[in-house]
């Protein structure tokens, strides 16, 4: 009854404002009563030009259209020739016959358009539009005036009917409560409870204490079988501590996750309710993601919770700029984890050390373009973190979701996931790991996202080409900064297996630049300075295309297609699946694999063999760099070249420097109508790493995409180089990215399609042309290198 009368009210509120606005021209139709009747059936009837809400509404409108009280609320109709004046005229003057004017199609067009950028426009806008359109000044405003009224109208009409139906549903509610109340259910015998004996509140309390109580005595038997810390089942209630967290405990391990060293504390985030400690019954047969059944998954759940808070105070505490943690190298620059001063503040929170592995502990801070809130949602979304660091992450998985936060943010978001880290080598085993995803905010505009592992390894047979490995708490710690950037504290901590790693690739692994904190501020800030030159609206001076927005990113995603098809190859991530080929004939160092294309667009039908290698070149990395991407100097190593310079036809920005882009390249000299095929090439650097990706691709279907077309269908195999720092320079935390004379790693990679038909078997002299392909490619790198 409440909000009917909220709605009366509001009816006649509309009303009394029509009256009181005499100020604004009326239609004189409307002073018709006859006219005003025959207007409004027509309105309700639904054939006004308006139509119903929500049928090509625009939302924005609301806002603008409820600050609109001082408008007119004159009729729907346009009336030529209407104005104040007429409406001042003495009853005693003949009043002269308006001229009903119906707006043309196109004039409603063009003015329903203009309504929606600007609902009120001025006196230079209506002159422009009355040109425009062959109007009079007066007869656009009072259109404009006539639509904001039907607008306002129809919003006012969908109002009252949702306050009806939320009236209707309050309603209801109430209705089955009092029947709830009215007949209270015993606890113990099921029957009718006596009248006057027990509330309903107090009967409902009553049993939500019977459920905690469960709940506390379980937790507590779990802390003392795994914890090694007896806690008694406390059934006095007044025995319980008092803690800021109802999760702490549960956990039965006090203080960790609440005192910060960025200000206030927020609060934990985790609910108890979201299914970290919650009472939903475990469904038969359903396997927990570390391996429980049944009822012991929610015990088990409540353990990795435990885990994960400790996992975040070893983070915070790493992160420190102060942190006694950390010591300089022997170079003075380098940052060095002190060993004994972990071991005496951190109790392993996923078990010692196993046999044979080593400790890997770097930490790295950068300024990126990014805020704290996009960052953080991109590490707790798998796809994004892929999209983000593409040439280091080959796979990743959101096994288990445990908490989504609190309040709709990520504060307290937990989840399982899985992923492979892979190094651009066949020499490097990929570090696959499954491991725990713990958010938090730490402090307005700072964040901190922690992983741990969650198991040390996998049997020996499932161990190749996995690296045996396990991840420490690591993560970053995220600090706003003005503009949109943001200060990220990276810290990366690992035991692995290194009898695995190949010699060549020791020096680099063993220094933490392969795997460690700098690569990843280094991919971060390279990917997201893309990002902001993609999304900004103006070109780059170095683009000399005439590419729409559309098609640039058409261009970009197959080159991203393209580099991450590269990778895979090189790597040989689970994210595609390739068959090794051993053949007693190449060497050790060749890793071959083939995989049968049958129904995939984004690469040609049949059978597809791809072969990498890595050796070591005795120049700086940014000179290997800069050669293998240079056109003009493209036939010094490549067969396919036709002996010829090539020329860039289209260069796409991905960086401030000139090496991050994406390029079409077409033979020097050749016409374009005489050519089928054009190179697509993608060059990006930072300081860990330089990759060249290329592939030829048919003109028709780089056209389409070019036009903004999907760039899904464009079948491609690519080839191409990854540039590594060999680790034997003493450039600090560059990892020997300076051109100081020292060495590379350069891998060289290479697919092709031996065979169209699916079904056909490969043979030796295919692998034996692909092998001898590579070998010549590096030796010709080489003796250019050596004689320029």
């Amino acid at each position: 009854m409440g909000f009917e009368g909220s709605i009366s009210t509001n009816s006649g509120n509309s009303n009394r404002a029509v009256l009181n606005d005499i100020s604004q021209p009326i239609p004189s139709s409307l002073q018709n009563p006859s006219s005003f009747s025959f207007s409004a059936q027509r309105k309700m009837e639904g054939h006004s030009d308006m139509g119903l809400i929500g049928e090509n509404f625009d939302t924005s409108l609301i806002g603008r259209l409820r600050d609109d009280e001082y408008e007119s609320r004159s009729g729907s109709d346009n009336f030529e020739g209407a104005s104040g004046d007429d409406q001042d005229a003495g009853d005693d003057q003949p009043r002269r016959k308006k001229r009903y004017h119906r707006h043309t199609p196109h004039q409603i067009q063009e003015l329903e358009t203009f309504f929606k950028e600007c609902p009120h426009p001025d006196e230079k806008q209506r002159l422009d539009l009355s040109k425009r359109l062959g109007l009079e000044n007066k007869q656009v405003k009072f259109w404009f005036q006539n639509r904001r009224t039907q607008m306002k109208t129809q919003l006012e009409r969908h109002e009252n009917i949702m306050l009806r139906q939320e009236n209707e549903k309050l309603r209801a509610e109430n209705s089955l409560m009092k029947e709830a109340m009215s007949n209270p259910v015993c606890n113990n015998c099921g029957g009718p409870a006596i009248p006057g004996q027990i509330s309903f509140e107090e009967h409902q309390i009553r049993i939500e204490n019977a459920r905690l109580r469960d709940e506390l005595n379980r937790i507590c038997a779990l802390a003392n079988k795994f914890l090694g810390k007896p806690i008694s089942s406390l059934t006095n209630p007044m025995a319980l501590p008092t803690s800021n967290s109802g999760l702490e405990l549960g956990i039965g391990r006090n203080g960790i996750g609440v005192s910060s060293p960025f200000g206030a504390p927020l609060q934990m985030g985790l609910d108890l309710g979201d299914g970290v400690l919650g009472t939903q019954p475990a469904i038969s047969g359903m396997k927990s993601p570390l391996g429980l059944m049944g009822n012991d998954v929610q015990l088990e759940r409540s353990m990795v919770v435990d885990v994960a808070l400790a996992a975040m105070d070893e983070l915070i505490k790493m992160a420190q700029a102060d942190s006694p943690l950390w010591i300089k190298g022997f170079d003075g620059e380098r940052e060095v984890l002190n060993h004994e001063e972990y071991a005496r503040m951190f109790n392993p929170c996923i078990g010692p050390k196993p046999a044979g592995y080593v400790t890997e502990a770097t930490r790295e801070t950068g300024i990126v373009i990014i805020n704290s809130l996009a960052l953080v949602e991109t590490l707790m979304d798998a796809n994004r973190w892929l999209e983000m660091f593409p040439s280091m992450i080959a796979r990743a998985v959101t096994l288990d979701v445990i908490s989504n936060g609190m309040g709709g943010t990520r504060n307290g978001a937990l989840q399982l996931m899985h992923s492979e880290i892979q190094l651009l080598s066949p020499l490097v085993p990929i570090r696959q790991v499954r491991f725990l995803r713990f958010c938090k905010q730490h402090a307005e505009g700072v964040w901190a996202v922690v992983d741990v592992s969650v198991e040390i390894g996998r049997d020996a047979a499932n161990a190749q080409p996995f690296m045996s490995c396990r991840r420490l708490p690591s993560g970053c710690v995220v600090h706003d900064m003005p503009n949109g950037y943001s200060k990220v504290t990276w810290v990366e901590h690992w035991q692995y297996d290194d009898s695995v790693v190949h010699q060549l690739y020791r020096p680099l692994i063993n220094s933490g630049f392969g795997f460690g904190a700098h690569r990843w501020i280094a991919t971060l800030q390279r990917q997201c300075e893309c990002l902001a030159i993609l999304m900004s609206s103006s070109i780059s001076s170095d683009d000399h295309t005439a590419l729409s927005q559309a098609g640039r990113r058409s261009m970009l995603k197959l080159a991203q297609r393209m580099t991450s098809n590269f990778c895979s190859g090189v790597c040989a991530s689970s994210a595609r699946k390739w068959d090794s080929l051993h053949i007693g004939t190449l060497d050790d160092d060749m890793r071959v694999m083939t995989r049968k294309n049958v129904d995939d667009p984004g690469e040609p039908p049949g059978i597809v063999l791809s072969a990498a290698t890595s050796v070591w070149v005795p120049v700086s990395r940014q000179r290997l760099f800069e050669f293998l991407r240079d056109e003009r100097l493209r036939s010094e190593w490549d067969i396919l070249s036709n002996g010829g310079p090539m020329q860039e036809m289209v260069h796409i920005a991905k960086g401030q420097g000139h090496g991050n882009c994406v390029s079409l390249l077409r033979a020097n000299g050749v016409n374009a109508n005489d050519s089928s095929m054009v190179i697509l090439q993608e060059t990006w650097t930072d300081a860990s790493c330089s990759v060249v990706v290329y592939a030829p691709v048919d003109v028709p279907s780089l056209n389409v995409v070019m036009s903004g077309g999907d760039s899904a269908y464009v079948a491609l195999l690519p080839s191409g180089f990854a540039i590594l720092p060999d680790g034997h320079s003493s450039s600090g935390s560059k990892g020997g990215s300076s051109d100081d004379g020292g060495g590379s790693l350069l891998t060289v990679g290479f697919q092709i399609l031996v065979n169209s038909l699916p079904t056909a078997k490969l043979t030796v002299e295919s692998v034996d042309t692909v092998n001898n392909l590579i070998s010549c490619t590096i030796h010709k790198i080489k003796a250019a290198l050596t004689l320029s």
